[in-house]
C-alpha cells in the first residue's frame, strides 16, 4: 500500500527531499531514496511500506533492551523491510537490507490496518506496541497511526531505533511516543562512518537529548561494543559522559556483546572481560545502571541499588525472576529507583 509521505519538500526538476531521517535523501523522479523505503512519483513522495509486516512476535520489554519500562510486561513487535544504515553487523541482515519493493512484490510481508495490529496486541495479552527489528522510523506515517490507536487503548508505545530521525519527525511522534530505545554506536565520525556510513550523528545526540527533555520519553541506551570497530575504551568513556551529562546518571546503559555476524562473520566475539572493564567504565563516569547484554546469566545483567548496593531485579533469559521494590522504592533502604510503569509479572 502507498501512501504519500508526510515530511518532504519539493524541489526543481520534479525532485524531492526526504524530511524524515537525518539522510535527508534528495530524490530524482522516479528514483527511491537510501532507505529504499520511499519513492519519487510525479514529485511527490510515497511511502512502499505502510502496513508491509514482516515479523511479529510477542516479546518481552526486557528484550528490547528495555530494563526500567514497565518491567516483566509484553510487547507486541513488528518489523518490515528496509533500514537507513545497512550496518555490516547486522542480525537481522535478511529484512533490514532487503529491498522492501521485492521483498513485498515475493510476498515476505503480510498487510496490516492500524486496528489489525492493535487487535493483535490485545489478543496476544500484550501490554504494549513495539516497532522493532528495522528500523522504524522509515514507518513513520504507520507507527504514527498505529499510536494514536494504542494511547486510545491504555497500550504504552515504544521505538526501537538507531536514533537517525529529524526533529520534524520527533515532533509528530512525540506526543505519541512513551520509550525511546536508542543505539549509540560510537562516539567519532570514524566509527560512524565505518558502521553506517554517516557523518552527522552528532545529530543522533540532539534528537535523543531532544526525545527526552521535550517529549518526555523514557530513554535507555544500548552499545553494542563490535571487536576492532568500536573498541577504544576512550571512545566508549565518551558515551557514557554524554549519557551522564545529557540524559541523567540514572539512565541505563547496556553494553551488549556482539557475536560474529553477517559481514562481519571473520571477528570473534566481545570478550567478556572487555564488557565488564566498560561496565567499571560507566561506573566510575557516574552512571547508577550499566548493565552487560548477550551474556547470560551474568550478575551485571541485574539491578542493584544504587545506594545499598542491594540486589533488586534479577533477570534471567529476558524474564525477572525476583523483584524487590515497592512503589518504586529499594524494600532493602526505600531508596527510589527510576522505573517507569508498573511491575508486570507473568501469569
Amino acid at each position: 500500500m502507498r501512501i504519500e509521505s508526510l515530511l518532504y519538500t519539493k524541489l526543481p526538476s520534479g525532485k524531492v527531499q526526504c524530511q524524515v531521517c537525518l539522510r535527508r535523501c534528495i530524490i530524482e523522479e522516479g528514483k527511491r531514496g537510501f532507505c529504499k523505503t520511499r519513492i519519487n512519483e510525479k514529485g511527490r513522495l510515497y511511502s512502499l511500506i505502510y502496513g508491509e509486516v514482516s515479523s511479529f512476535h510477542r516479546a518481552p520489554i526486557e528484550i528490547k533492551p528495555l530494563f526500567h519500562f514497565f518491567p516483566g510486561s509484553f510487547a507486541a513487535s513488528f518489523g518490515s523491510l528496509g533500514c537507513n544504515f545497512f550496518c555490516p553487523g547486522c542480525q537481522n541482515w535478511s529484512i533490514a537490507h532487503r529491498d522492501p519493493e521485492a521483498g513485498i512484490k515475493n510476498g515476505e510481508t503480510t498487510f496490516f490496518s492500524p486496528e489489525e495490529i492493535i487487535e493483535l496486541a490485545l489478543k496476544n495479552r500484550c501490554q504494549g506496541i513495539s516497532f522493532t527489528y528495522n528500523e522504524p522510523t522509515l514507518w513513520l506515517e504507520f507507527t504514527l497511526d498505529c499510536f494514536r490507536l494504542a494511547k486510545s487503548k491504555g497500550l504504552y508505545t515504544n521505538y526501537v531505533t538507531n536514533g537517525s530521525i529529524t526533529m520534524e519527525a520527533l515532533k509528530l511522534l512525540g506526543p505519541y511516543l512513551d520509550s525511546f530505545r536508542v543505539d549509540i554506536k560510537g562516539f567519532s565520525s570514524e566509527t560512524y562512518y565505518k558502521i553506517a556510513k554517516i557523518k552527522n550523528w552528532k545529530e543522533i545526540l540532539k534528537v535523543t537529548q531532544q526525545a527526552k527533555e521535550k517529549w518526555g520519553m523514557h530513554v535507555e541506551v544500548v552499545t553494542n561494543i563490535i571487536p576492532t570497530i568500536n573498541d577504544r575504551k576512550e571512545e566508549l568513556k565518551e558515551i557514557a559522559r554524554w549519557i551522564k551529562e545529557h540524559l541523567g546518571e540514572e539512565t541505563p546503559w547496556h553494553i551488549t556483546r556482539f557475536y560474529p555476524h553477517f559481514k562481519l562473520s571473520h571477528l570473534y566475539p566481545t570478550p567478556v572481560e572487555f564488557l565488564t572493564e566498560v561496565y567499571q567504565i560507566g561506573k566510575e563516569v557516574g552512571l547508577k545502571f550499566v548493565y552487560l547484554g548477550n551474556v547470560p546469566g551474568h550478575p551485571y545483567e541485574n539491578t542493584y541499588c544504587p545506594n545499598c548496593g542491594k540486589l533488586v531485579i534479577r533477570r534471567s533469559n529476558f524474564s525477572i525472576q525476583e523483584y524487590h521494590l515497592k512503589d518504586g522504592r529499594c524494600l532493602f533502604c526505600k531508596h527510589p529507583i527510576p522505573i517507569k510503569g508498573r511491575f508486570s509479572p507473568e501469569k
